[in-house]
């Protein structure tokens, strides 16, 4: 499956910086991991976060985020959020910091 470069990118810069930063090939698309544990990725032409069951239920209630479902089960805490709410440099930043923050809660893998 494709994924959009150009979010990838924009994202990456992002995140590229933070102490135990890695990127890996997952859901079709990449993901962007902190110290092992995912942070951020892209699917298709959506950004998915993991913001962490705390931020879930007020991040699922914004505009252009959905429930982040690969398989039939939504995955708790994780989020997925369309072009359309990421298309501005501050809300991407918004998104990837959230996801950072909640990596960041997790013991290293």
């Amino acid at each position: 499956m494709a994924y959009d470069l150009n979010l990838a990118s924009r994202m990456q810069k992002l995140v590229q910086t933070e102490k135990g930063f890695t990127a890996k090939a997952m859901f079709g698309g990449v993901a962007y991991l902190i110290n092992g544990n995912m942070a951020c990725g892209v699917h298709g032409d959506n950004m998915i976060a993991r913001v962490g069951p705390e931020e879930y239920a007020s991040a699922i209630t914004e505009p252009f985020v959905t429930v982040f479902d690969m398989s039939g089960k939504p995955m708790k805490g994780w989020i997925m959020v369309k072009p359309e709410g990421v298309s501005s440099d501050a809300e991407l930043r918004k998104w990837v910091e959230k996801g950072v923050k909640f990596a960041l809660t997790l013991p290293a893998k």
